[in-house]
C-alpha cells in the first residue's frame, strides 16, 4: 500500500512517518515537503531509521514536491499541512485516494462557522459534505465508509472522549468548565519567541481563556450532535513538557450518580474500544500515555459536581496515531495495527 505524507517534516508528519514505517500493511511511504524537496529523509530526520529506508524507494529516499506525489498515485494521503493550506492540497486527492486531514480545515461542517473561527473563507467548501469527523471511538461506522476524514485536534480528543458519554446520557448540566494542559509540541514546529526553551522551561501560562480558543466550535459541534444544551468554558495552558496533554473537566450533574453507574456508562461506550482505558479510582498521568495511542480516563464525584480527568499524547492519540487508527478503520484493519501501546518510560 502506497501512502503519501504531506508536510512530512513537521512534528505530526515526523511521528506519522515513524508509525507508518512500523505498519505491516504499508509498503511505500511518499514523504512530501515543500521546504525540503530533494533532501534525503535520513539527513533531515535522522531518527527515522535506516531499517525503514526500503519503504522510501519510490522517491529514492528523498522528500518530493506535491506534484510528484500526485503522479505516484498514493492509495492513502495524510495531510499534516497547516490550516488553510491543507484543504487546497487535499482537494486534488479526494476521490482518487483515502484522504485523512490532520489540520482543522474539514472539521467544521458549516463554512460560515469556519470563516468566523479562522478568519477566512473555506478553501474547498464543496468538500465539506464529504468530510467525516474522525473521532474514532464515536464515528466508527461513518469513518468506515469515508473517503475524506477530518482528524480531530488534540484538545477536542482529550476533552470529548470523557465528556461525550455523560452528555449523551443526559447526566451533565449546561455549562461545563474545561482546563487543559498541553506540551509545547502542540503548537507545531515553528520558530517563535513564545516557544523558546528559556521562555517555556519552568513556566506555565493560560492562553485564549473562556470561549476564545478556535477549537471550541469544533468541540461544541460534536457535543451538539448528542445534546444541544452543553456550553463550554475552555481554558488551555502551555506547560513545560515536550509532549503530553492532561485535561480536567468540571461539570454539574443533573442527578445523583454513583461510581458504579459512571463506570457502567463508560464501559457501555468504550468497553470494546482498544484505545480508551478507564483507570478509576487512579488518576491519569501524562507519562503513562506518552508514546501511545491511548486515552486514560478517570473521575471524582464531589456532591452534585463531577470532575473528569483525561490524558493523551498530543502527537499520537491527539494527532498522528488517531490518523492511523482512522486509516485502519476505513480499510478494515484491526484498530491497533501499527500503533504503539507500551509507551515510554
Amino acid at each position: 500500500m502506497r501512502i503519501a505524507v504531506l508536510g512530512a517534516t513537521g512534528y505530526t508528519g515526523m511521528v506519522l512517518m515513524r508509525l507508518l514505517a512500523h505498519h505491516p500493511r504499508v509498503s511505500s511511504i511518499i514523504p512530501v515537503s515543500r521546504s525540503k524537496t530533494g533532501a534525503l529523509v535520513g539527513e533531515v530526520d535522522r531518527g527515522f531509521g535506516e531499517a525503514h529506508s526500503s519503504r522510501l524507494s519510490l522517491t529514492g529516499g528523498r522528500y518530493v514536491a506535491l506534484e510528484e506525489a500526485e503522479a505516484l498515485s498514493p492509495e492513502v494521503v495524510f495531510s499534516c499541512l497547516p490550516h488553510l493550506a491543507s484543504a487546497k492540497a487535499c482537494a486534488s486527492f479526494v476521490g482518487r485516494a483515502l484522504v485523512i486531514d490532520l489540520s482543522a480545515d474539514f472539521r467544521l461542517k458549516d463554512p460560515q462557522l469556519f470563516k468566523a473561527t479562522y478568519g477566512e473563507n473555506h478553501p474547498a467548501p464543496h468538500l465539506l459534505p464529504r468530510a467525516v469527523y474522525g473521532l474514532a471511538e464515536w464515528n466508527h461506522d461513518e469513518i468506515a465508509r469515508a473517503d475524506l476524514v477530518a482528524n480531530p485536534g488534540c484538545y477536542p480528543t482529550a476533552t470529548l472522549l470523557p465528556l461525550l458519554p455523560l452528555v449523551k446520557e443526559g447526566l451533565v448540566r449546561e455549562t461545563v468548565t474545561v482546563n487543559a494542559l498541553s506540551g509545547i509540541s502542540g503548537a507545531g514546529r515553528k520558530l517563535a519567541d513564545t516557544y523558546l526553551f528559556t521562555e517555556r522551561t519552568e513556566n506555565m501560562t493560560p492562553y485564549l481563556p473562556g470561549r476564545s480558543h478556535r477549537h471550541l466550535p469544533e468541540m461544541e459541534q460534536e457535543l451538539g450532535a448528542v445534546s444541544s444544551r452543553v456550553r463550554l468554558l475552555f481554558t488551555p495552558h502551555l506547560v513545560p513538557l515536550k509532549q503530553g496533554m492532561l485535561v480536567t473537566t468540571v461539570c454539574t450533574l443533573t442527578r445523583e450518580v454513583s461510581d458504579e453507574e459512571l463506570r457502567a456508562c463508560y464501559q457501555a461506550h468504550y468497553g470494546s474500544r482498544p484505545w480508551v482505558r478507564i483507570i478509576h479510582p487512579s488518576l491519569p498521568e501524562t507519562r503513562w500515555v506518552r508514546g501511545t495511542n491511548r486515552c486514560d480516563i478517570s473521575w471524582k464525584r464531589e456532591g452534585d459536581h463531577l470532575l473528569l480527568f483525561s490524558a493523551i499524547d498530543n502527537l499520537v492519540k491527539g494527532a498522528s496515531g488517531q490518523a492511523v487508527q482512522n486509516m485502519n478503520i476505513r480499510l478494515g484493519f484491526p484498530e491497533t495495527e501499527g500503533l504503539p501501546d507500551g509507551g515510554e518510560i
